[in-house]
């Protein structure tokens, strides 16, 4: 890069852009009623439930206090190993990533054919106490309008490791859901500075394998990498 692009560069990402206002979120819980003790009574509740309670059972966990262990990273991945003690099942729907999937239909379609599959090889479905049965939440997201507006891709850089977790899960993994080319809202502002480098690196990131607060030092480590020498 000649000076002048390097000088053209600077100026453009500490020139000041449409406002990027920072929201916050919260997951709210709502019971279904539905209760399930096999796999088959699991499978028969995905084919009607909601696409909010999948949502809930794949992302909620990443929002809500987790004190179990977090092997599995979706709720009916945890239920099939610590309530019906199959294992089997529960490497199968742990690797599922729901950011594989364009739809929540598409994402049911691939439970439900795990589900079918690991069916078929039983001879006898376990079941769960009455205690442990899986119980399908359906989920309202509120979101929350903070004070804090960014106006430059300098403030993004200062702001990004201060941010609550729930601003960081509505920004960076609630926007995919939000927008028609699945990006999250960072990427999407960054774009008008010309942060090439900066989008790639955060559009390489998988938020689902990992914690919120992992999620944030993980943007902040590649937002400094690619915008901090040129601001």
């Amino acid at each position: 890069m000649t000076t002048t692009e390097i000088t053209k560069s600077k100026n453009l990402r500490t020139k000041s852009g449409p406002e990027f206002r920072i929201m916050d979120c919260a997951l709210i819980a709502l019971a279904t009623g539905k209760r399930a003790r096999t796999l088959k009574n699991l499978r028969d509740y995905l084919e009607t439930i909601e696409p909010q309670s999948i949502y809930y059972h794949f992302w909620g966990s990443l929002l809500r206090p987790r004190f179990e262990d977090a092997e599995y990273h979706n709720d009916f991945a945890g239920w099939a190993a610590h309530s019906l003690h199959d294992t089997m099942t529960a490497e199968r729907l742990g690797i599922v990533n729901p950011l594989a999937f364009q739809t929540m239909e598409e994402l049911r379609q691939e439970l439900m054919d795990i589900i079918d599959e690991r069916i078929d090889e039983l001879e006898v479905l376990p079941a769960s106490s009455k205690d442990s049965q899986f119980e399908f939440i359906s989920s309202d997201m509120v979101v929350f309008r903070s004070d804090t507006v960014i106006r430059t891709a300098a403030e993004l850089l200062k702001v990004i490791p201060t941010l609550s977790l729930g601003s960081i899960f509505y920004h960076f993994i609630d926007a995919r859901r939000r927008t028609e080319v699945s990006h999250d809202d960072f990427s999407t502002w960054l774009q008008q500075y010309e942060c090439a480098e900066a989008v790639q690196g955060l559009a390489e990131i998988d938020p689902f394998f990992t914690s919120l607060s992992a999620l944030r030092q993980e943007i902040t480590e590649i937002l400094t990498k690619h915008l901090s020498g040129d601001l």
